[in-house]
């Protein structure tokens, strides 16, 4: 399907990878691995011919059509979500386009006898016979379900995609992909952006997928579920095994290991071999059996061993004073999306050095609550922070606040103050932003980069309580291992949101499940909480379908039907998304009621004041009621 021979590609005189070779075939499903800036998403840029490359050859045959899902993403405005979904279909708009003239032809001719009028019939039938190949009569149907398995509504179809977050405009684009049966799928970190449930969808759709998949991604699980290939760039060369990631990195290292112990074995071979030599050359009767040993150690293959990339990030989070005992304590606490209580009467007792899992299924509050512990989000009830608390917080889509038109080291000057700006580049350079590094610019990064950029930052400031949600989006396997040694080593009090186990195990000592609007406490870690809860694992505690309330809902064969299930993620989907509009437009209420209280004249002078701000208010009363009639369909599935 594609071959590609002696491929090179150099920036400023390097080389990201030289002379790389491989093949994709029909149903092989490839994890493209490496270290973030290993050049992965650089190789699906040329695979897609996005991007040029130096040296080598790329070969496919002409029918070969590749989809490329990449990190960023630019929609055009005004499109509704079934409309930029439509786009993937380009030969069927096509054809409609063409029928559309036909038919207008036809109703406004009259020379129903011509010759011309018979051709406008003949170049009919031929385009609705494409029509009907391409799947026109059944586009729109398959649209709908890509989008529901991917946690759409119908209430979404009609909404313009701008209204819609960078996560759910990325599964926009991911269900284009999905809908054009392209040969080739290039997919750059998918499951970011997925809950739980669209992430299971995806892998069984994969796995499904008859075409080839070649996919970056740093969810070992996700890799390990859908991938039967493992591709790794490491130090310009990759190495290529038919296995998925976790059986890859066995085979990977049981290889070094043989090559170690052959190159021992051959060194053992030189060394006799030139103590001959030496011995010979010293007797003119052995001369000739000296040369005849030079010209054997000449010929001689040299084992090398495979080079491993161990360059990482050096991280170290150290406390800036010690606190009170109690460092959180939360009473009653309650956030509500109109009458929805998202999180109702909270207790919460964090107390100092404590290492603290938040898990359970999406839109159950944990990113809420940690909002509302650093004061992001109103809340009712208590939240006390205690003596000496300072916090360090790492929000979920934090590398999403970076300026792109800024460098990095400008970015880390912008955040430091007088204590902190002399330690940038050394920073920096921890972070693996050595040299001309720090001269990048910010959009140029990888989304690996981005959030380590982040991290750094993060530095700049001190505290003594971390507060971390979801912090290994992006990173790379590297990165996540030193991410967790150096939260383990963390002296302080931490709160971390994953749904990550390989990153949670062993890091943590107490866990909060948060569901049913509430949380429960689990002394122990991330083990423990699997076992008491009888899990294998993560993913089963976030599947928004819980068992105990299946079991009062399940017909007579014992399973919820499938139009139930995907109605049912579906409506969880719409509540998240309805819960995140609200907030966002009442904390903007707060703030014009906060600029009428301080300035009302100035303030209202604004062009389309009262129109705008009343606007806001209607649309929360809007939402309010479109999260009642969600609540009441999601009661008459689960009650």
């Amino acid at each position: 399907m594609l071959n590609i021979h002696n491929l090179s590609v150099s920036f400023q005189g390097e080389y990201l990878f030289e002379k790389i070779t491989f093949q994709l075939g029909a149903g092989t499903r490839v994890g493209l691995v490496g270290k973030n800036g290993a050049g992965k998403s650089t190789l699906l840029k040329i695979i897609s011919g996005e991007q040029e490359y130096d040296e080598g050859a790329i070969a496919m045959d002409k029918e070969v059509t590749i989809g490329f899902l990449k990190q960023d993403i630019d929609f055009k405005k005004g499109r509704t979500v079934l409309e930029e979904s439509y786009e993937a279909f380009t030969e069927i708009k096509k054809l409609e386009k063409q029928l559309e003239e036909i038919n207008t032809q036809l109703t406004t001719r009259t020379d129903y006898e011509s010759e011309g009028y018979n051709q406008i019939m003949i170049d009919l039938n031929e385009v609705q016979e494409q029509y009907e190949i391409h799947g026109g009569y059944n586009y729109q149907g398959e649209t709908e379900r890509i989008l529901q398995g991917l946690g759409f509504q119908r209430e979404d179809f009609n909404k313009v995609t701008e209204t819609f977050s960078g996560g759910w405009r990325m599964r926009i684009e991911l269900a284009k992909l999905l809908l054009q049966n392209n040969d080739i799928l290039l997919l750059d970190e998918p499951t970011n952006h997925l809950d739980i449930e669209s992430i299971l969808w995806l892998e069984e759709f994969l796995k499904a997928y008859i075409g080839a998949v070649v996919l970056v991604s740093h969810d070992k699980m996700f890799l390990d579920n859908v991938t039967n290939r493992t591709i790794e760039i490491s130090l310009g060369k990759i190495y290529d095994y038919p296995k998925p990631y976790s059986k890859y990195l066995v085979l990977r290292q049981e290889l070094r290991e043989q090559q170690l112990a052959s190159q021992k074995n051959q060194q053992k071979q030189i060394e006799h071999t030139e103590k001959l030599i030496s011995k010979f050359k010293a007797k003119a009767s052995k001369a000739t059996m000296a040369q005849s040993l030079i010209k054997k150690l000449d010929r001689i293959d040299r084992i090398e061993v495979d080079e491993d990339d161990n360059s990482v990030m050096s991280l170290r989070f150290p406390i800036s004073q010690i606190p009170g005992k109690v460092v959180i304590t939360a009473e009653n606490a309650s956030k509500n999306y109109g009458e929805k209580e998202v999180l109702k009467n909270v207790d919460l007792l964090i107390e100092r050095d404590s290492k603290t899992a938040f898990v359970g299924q999406n839109g159950q509050g944990k990113s809420t609550l940690a909002k509302m512990i650093v004061g992001d989000v109103d809340y009712n009830g208590k939240i006390d922070l205690g003596h000496n608390v300072q916090i360090g917080y790492f929000a979920q889509n934090q590398a999403e606040y970076l300026d792109g038109s800024k460098t990095v080291e400008e970015t880390m000057i912008d955040a430091a103050d007088e204590r902190t700006r002399p330690l940038v580049r050394n920073i920096l350079g921890s972070f693996l932003f050595r040299g001309d590094e720090a001269d990048k610019y910010v959009r140029v990064l990888s989304g690996g980069e981005r959030n380590r950029l982040a991290l750094a930052k993060l530095l700049l400031q001190p505290f003594n309580v971390l507060i971390m949600d979801e912090p290994t989006n992006h990173l790379d396997i590297k990165s996540k291992n030193v991410l967790k040694d150096a939260l383990r080593n963390f002296e302080g009090t931490l709160i971390l949101v994953s749904h990550d186990r390989d990153f949670l195990q062993g890091l943590t000592n107490k866990v909060y499940e948060f569901k049913d609007h509430n949380i429960r406490e689990y002394l122990g870690d991330i083990e423990y909480f699997l076992e008491k809860r009888n899990l294998e694992n993560l993913r089963e505690a976030e599947k928004k379908t819980v068992v105990a309330k299946e079991a009062k809902i399940l017909p007579v064969g014992g399973k919820q039907s499938y139009e139930d299930q995907k109605k049912q993620k579906s409506l969880n989907n719409r509540l998240s998304k309805i819960e995140a509009n609200i907030n966002k437009l009442e904390r903007e209420i707060k703030v014009i009621d906060v600029d009428l209280a301080i300035s009302y004249e100035e303030t209202i002078a604004a062009p389309n004041f009262f129109e705008n701000y009343q606007a806001k208010k209607d649309k929360v009363s809007k939402l309010m009621k479109d999260w009642e009639e969600v609540t009441m369909q999601l009661e008459t599935l689960v009650p």
